[in-house]
């Protein structure tokens, strides 16, 4: 049982009326006991409990978010009076019909209903009807979420088309084995993806070749430059010799 003790303990706050955040998550409680006298809470987890009787959490008027997932609730009425309730998990539990979700219907700021997690394989009884999402979204036509999909609103677009490809796919399926598909081509010619030098490289390659014809010209005017010292010597040679013939 929830005491007043145990809200303290978890919170540590002096004050119930304090508390504006609470989680009672997998306590294995069945009874909410004195949390109703937590007047001012916005948010509360009471998941994974054995909980089955929602009353004490209808003096919750500005509760926003419940995640009452995972316990053994049959009815959703003692809800009908949280005003401002904006956002409500009762996911994994016993909620077998319509008539048990009436209680949600004069909730006229709640948006998001999550009565099945496909990822937990949480779910109720209720959803197993054929008609429980036209169903859901007649009852409550200002929602926007339901079970994590986005029914209406932006976004809701993008989940109405994953929606209509599941539904032609499965048409492909239900017309007989797919036929083969042919194999695939290419249709970019051969090397366009291939890596192409980019204009670094082909500066750095132009600089390489311009100090190469530099070195080569700086080694054409050392062998001229060796030349002309060559023939000057021998001219000055030619001379010396000239002097001693009579």
């Amino acid at each position: 049982k929830i005491t007043a003790q145990l809200l303290k303990c978890r919170t540590g706050e002096f004050d119930l009326e304090s508390i504006l955040f609470l989680t009672l998550r997998g306590l294995g409680t069945s009874d909410l006991g004195c949390i109703g006298d937590c007047l001012n809470i916005e948010r509360l987890d009471i998941s994974d409990n054995n909980i089955t009787n929602l009353t004490p959490l209808s003096s919750l008027k500005l509760l926003i978010v419940l995640n009452a997932s995972c316990n053994r609730i049959t009815n959703l009425d003692a809800l009908s009076s949280c005003e401002n309730l904006q956002s409500l998990n009762v996911a994994g539990n016993l909620l077998s019909s319509f008539d048990s979700l009436r209680g949600l219907t004069p909730l006229k700021k709640l948006e998001n209903i999550r009565l099945k997690n496909c990822i937990g394989n949480f779910t109720n009884p209720v959803c197993i009807s054929s008609a429980y999402r036209s169903t859901m979204l007649d009852m409550f036509p200002n929602i926007k979420v339901l079970d994590g999909e986005r029914v209406s609103g932006r976004g809701s677009d993008l989940f109405k088309l994953c929606k209509d490809i599941d539904n032609s796919l499965k048409g492909l399926y239900n017309n007989g084995p797919l036929r083969e598909i042919p194999s695939a081509k290419p249709w970019v010619e051969k090397g366009y993806w291939d890596l192409k030098p980019n204009q670094n490289i082909i500066i750095e390659e132009a600089y390489k070749q311009f100090n190469d014809i530099l070195q080569e010209c700086k080694e054409l005017r050392g062998r001229a430059n060796d030349a002309l010292a060559q023939a000057e010597k021998s001219l000055s040679v030619e001379n010396v010799k000239a002097k001693f013939i009579f």
